[in-house]
């Protein structure tokens, strides 16, 4: 995943829920917010100041039962992927859910099939149920109750490599192998009432990797 993250960096931000009046009264309304920052070295300007270590918390637990409604694309550039994941959570899926009247379970996630261009991707919203009207660029994926080792990080974006040397290292220790991609999810909001950014270490993203 390092060299995912190399040149530029990609800072997804999302909300626990997804999409605005999708659900019914009872349902929280929902916000997507996904920023991309290009962050190029540029050789005549100083260098940067150093960040500050990410905080990543390991645990070894089990995934719940989920039915996640998903949709899949490429990016030809790296700077694309946000772009083309805001366009997925927000249009495709969106309207899937809103049209089918399926109530939102959980929090984005997301899968990455290429490290390297042409990029590949999935991205998916958890929902109650299996909505009966899809079109033919989306898909249905459920997950049943699994063995995973998940990385609780906390920290700006292009640090979230860390959390993935950290699940490796913790799955050479117990020599466990993986039994499945892993994922990423995007467990709170970095951006504020007021539409600021938070600081980036009170930001929780989950990278989670499935073991057997």
């Amino acid at each position: 995943m390092k060299n995912k993250y190399a040149a530029i960096l990609l800072f997804i931000a999302v909300s626990a829920s997804i999409i605005s009046g999708c659900n019914n009264s009872n349902q929280k309304k929902v916000v997507t917010t996904i920023d991309t920052f290009a962050n190029k070295e540029k050789k005549t300007e100083p260098a940067e100041k150093p960040q500050r270590a990410p905080i990543i918390n390991i645990s070894d637990t089990v995934s719940i039962k989920r039915i996640i409604l998903c949709t899949k694309d490429s990016a030809a550039t790296f700077e694309r992927i946000g772009t083309k994941l805001g366009e997925m959570y927000m249009v495709k899926l969106g309207a899937v859910i809103k049209k089918n009247g399926v109530k939102v379970t959980g929090q984005p996630m997301a899968w990455y099939t290429a490290n390297k261009a042409p990029y590949f991707f999935e991205a998916g919203i958890p929902v109650d149920k299996k909505p009966t009207k899809i079109t033919s660029n989306l898909f249905i994926k459920e997950m049943g109750v699994d063995s995973v080792t998940v990385a609780h990080f906390y920290g700006p974006y292009n640090l979230l490599p860390q959390a993935y040397d950290a699940l490796k290292d913790w799955m050479t220790d117990h020599k466990k192998k993986l039994s499945s991609t892993p994922y990423e999810i995007y467990v709170s909001d970095p951006v504020d009432k007021e539409g600021h950014l938070i600081d980036p270490y009170k930001v929780q993203t989950d990278v989670v990797f499935p073991w057997k």
